[in-house]
């Protein structure tokens, strides 16, 4: 499944991003613009925007909640997402593009130093060239899923 969210929605973006969902983030307020984007690359649309759009129920996802956990529930119900820890930390949380893995001496003075000497595995984003690791924030998602999961 790909997506694409409305520009009230940045924060869900990124985090659909981390669990490894194809998703764009649309900034513009031109809804011409996001059907035919929608339409051309068969993405579900997902917004906070009461707007109906004829003909397009099944392609749009309203949301409700303000908070990003909510969010996170309520697009895993209406869509009944399955979450799959393989999938996550693949995609750049940036641009969407998918990661590739990286030889840590590649990047030995595009970190800092204290992250080069205790990580051993490292991703890069070949579009905009971003560099991940597995630190701490990677448990940090482990436990909003958690929660996710045991709602």
């Amino acid at each position: 499944m790909k997506f694409i969210l409305t520009k009230e929605l940045g924060r869900l973006a990124r985090w659909m991003r981390i669990l490894g969902f194809d998703t764009i983030y649309f900034k513009s307020d031109n809804i011409g613009t996001l059907i035919v984007e929608a339409l051309r690359e068969n993405r579900i649309i997902i917004t906070r925007r009461k707007q109906k759009i004829e003909g397009l129920e099944k392609q749009i996802v309203a949301i409700e909640g303000i908070e990003l956990e909510e969010q996170l529930k309520e697009v895993r119900e209406k869509l009944n997402l399955e979450i799959d820890e393989e999938k996550m930390f693949t995609r750049c949380t940036i641009c969407n593009q998918i990661l590739e893995e990286v030889e840590k001496e590649e990047i030995k003075n595009l970190v800092p130093e204290y992250v080069y000497k205790t990580q051993k595995f490292f991703m890069r984003c070949p579009r905009c060239k971003k560099i991940y690791w597995q630190g701490t924030h990677w448990g940090n998602v482990k436990e909003v899923i958690a929660k996710l999961l045991n709602c």
